[in-house]
C-alpha cells in the first residue's frame, strides 16, 4: 500500500509503505554516494554522500521515491547545515520514525571537507514537545 505525504511540495515525491514488522526494533541504512546541490554562495555545484539510518515505527520510505526527492535539491542553493536538517524534517514527517539520523558528507572544496550529522529521536521529540 502506497501512501503519499501532503506536508509541503518537496515531500510530495516520498512514498512510505508499511512496516511488516512493527515490533521488531530493526535499523535500515541507506546510502546516495551520487547526491549534488549547490552552493548558495558561488553558485557552484556541491557534490557528497547522504546515509539515512532509521529504525522504522508503521511505515518505510520507499527507495525510488527517496532518489526522486534527492534528486530536487541538484539545482537548489542551500547550506550543507540546512540540507541535512530538511532531508530530516522532510523524512520524519512523512514516515515517524523511532529514531533517525541522517549523515552528509561533502567532497573538500578548497581543502576542506564537511559531515554534517542530525538526529531525531521519537521518545525525545514526545518529552519536548
Amino acid at each position: 500500500m502506497n501512501q503519499k505525504s501532503e506536508k509541503n511540495a518537496r515531500t510530495e515525491f516520498l512514498e512510505i509503505f508499511d512496516n511488516a514488522y512493527p515490533d521488531r526494533a530493526y535499523t535500515i541504512e541507506i546510502v546516495c554516494p551520487e547526491f549534488t546541490s549547490v552552493c548558495p554562495k558561488t553558485g557552484q555545484p556541491d557534490f557528497g554522500t547522504i546515509r539515512v539510518e532509521y529504525i522504522p515505527a508503521k511505515h518505510c520510505v520507499e527507495l525510488k521515491s527517496l532518489k526522486l526527492y534527492l534528486q530536487q535539491f541538484r539545482n537548489e542553493g542551500i547550506f550543507y547545515e540546512n540540507l541535512t536538517n530538511q532531508i530530516l524534517d522532510d523524512l520524519v514527517s512523512v514516515c515517524h520514525p523511532v529514531h533517525m539520523k541522517i549523515l552528509s558528507q561533502w567532497r573538500p572544496r578548497g581543502g576542506i571537507s564537511t559531515d554534517i550529522t542530525v538526529h531525531y529521536d521519537r521518545d525525545e521529540h514526545s518529552r519536548s514537545g
